[in-house]
């Protein structure tokens, strides 16, 4: 398939304003024109009633080798990438050791290469191993090929340290990710502290951990005129800070997960450790909050916040159970179900905070369709119904908060570089792209 026409979509690439029903014509791996001849190829991929965009970018994936390949390694969170649209994805460095070498970027490289899936950028290590203490060796780390830095879920307490990674990072205009979170606060927290974790006698982590870290970062972005993406937010006063800093020229982007956006604290009735994640489920009126943000620009990015955890591990007692949940899979279905066929959002505007936007967090030539551009595109099945199943799942773990449940929306075929890497009649990823 060296050359081929996508034949009768709907095209929507969010980075050109485009929204109509178009022939793509594709060669040689990459974007050859739009409104192409209907019989301009001889392979012709059929796309009547679908919608056809850019391939998805993940601004954070857990993809757990080296050190945890009992939740995931790097080839299965490969194939849940492109299970759910994603031709692009950055992975953190939360690995056992730590990305914080230019040998562990380039391990991570040669597995993805070898998976032949979908692209996986590496975010390396602010800090030596993780700890806060010491700033790795960043330059070094750009040159073997590192996007960005973060100490993935562990939050950057060491404000010192934060601010001249902000100013180093400068130099290589790469970003800082950092998870807001004032663990001092939340520590030993199971849930988000509220009536419902009174209720069920669960410890709390209140809002404000992730509020006063916020401010903080806040505070040392404008300082130093670096460059940060807020990873993970839940909370209506963090997202309302990010706003207002936005209105004064900081330099910020940030996140959410689609459980944050779809599902409340109410959920941890169930004790079920699927919906144990950090930062936790929130109560209603930050859950409105987030989604807000998203309408009016405070949040620029949908991320799956993919943290496979093996079911023996989630299947401890909740105080005990370890924090995370898949995400690749069902982020396309979360937000069709809950935003789009809402009416939340659009399409257009969905579809921009799962493309271009993260693609130009990360500085990535990504999430877009222009002419000349690689040819990662997925197409989606806009009204198609489907149960998250976890024995469907390509991923290797199935800690999902959406188990069970219906979502309209799904991915039916990923692209990466023209060769079919996902096609869901086939109930498959493959590396070969046949």
């Amino acid at each position: 398939m060296n050359r081929f026409v996508v034949r009768g979509g709907r095209v929507i690439d969010p980075a050109q304003a485009e929204d109509r029903i178009t022939n793509l014509l594709i060669e040689n791996g990459r974007v050859a024109d739009w409104d192409a001849d209907a019989n301009a190829a001889k392979v012709v991929v059929e796309a009547a009633g679908k919608i056809v965009a850019p391939g998805f970018v993940d601004t954070h994936v857990q993809l757990r080798e080296p050190g945890e390949e009992g939740d995931e390694t790097i080839e299965t969170g490969c194939r849940a990438a492109v299970a759910g649209g994603y031709a692009s994805i950055a992975c953190l460095p939360n690995t056992d050791p730590p990305v914080d070498t230019p040998a562990g970027v380039q391990f991570i490289q040669q597995r993805a290469a070898r998976a032949d899936l979908c692209n996986v950028f590496v975010l390396a290590c602010v800090s030596k191993d993780r700890q806060g203490e010491q700033l790795a060796e960043m330059g070094a780390l750009v040159e073997a090929g590192a996007v960005g830095f973060t100490d993935a879920a562990s939050p950057i307490c060491n404000s010192e340290l934060l601010r001249r990674a902000l100013q180093y990072a400068l130099m290589f205009d790469k970003p800082i990710l950092n998870r807001p979170e004032a663990v001092e606060l939340s520590q030993g927290g199971v849930m988000h502290e509220g009536l419902t974790s009174l209720i069920l006698g669960l410890a709390g982590m209140p809002a404000d951990a992730e509020d006063v870290m916020t401010g903080r970062d806040l505070r040392l972005v404008e300082a130093t005129g670096g460059r940060m993406h807020l990873l993970s937010l839940s909370s209506a006063v963090s997202v309302d800070s990010v706003r207002r800093a936005k209105k004064r020229g900081v330099r910020v982007t940030a996140e959410v997960h689609p459980h944050h956006f779809a599902l409340t604290d109410e959920s941890l009735r169930s004790f079920d450790a699927n919906f144990k994640v950090n930062p936790p489920l929130r109560s209603p009126e930050h859950l409105a909050a987030c989604i807000e943000g998203l309408q009016d620009g405070a949040i620029d990015v949908i991320s799956s916040g993919h943290a496979p955890r093996a079911a023996e591990k989630k299947a401890l007692e909740i105080d005990r159970a370890p924090f995370g949940a898949v995400g690749l899979e069902t982020t396309l279905g979360v937000v069709a179900t809950y935003l789009i066929h809402t009416g939340s959002l659009d399409w257009p505007a969905a579809l921009e905070k799962m493309t271009i936007n993260p693609a130009q967090v990360l500085g990535l030539d990504r999430g877009h369709l222009r002419v000349g551009a690689a040819a990662d595109f997925v197409i989606i099945a806009p009204q198609a119904r489907w149960k998250v199943n976890a024995e469907a799942f390509c991923s290797k773990s199935a800690n999902s908060p959406f188990l069970g449940m219906e979502l309209q929306g799904r991915v039916e075929k990923t692209f990466v570089g023209g060769v079919l890497k996902f096609d869901l009649n086939c109930n498959r990823a493959t590396a070969s792209g046949n």
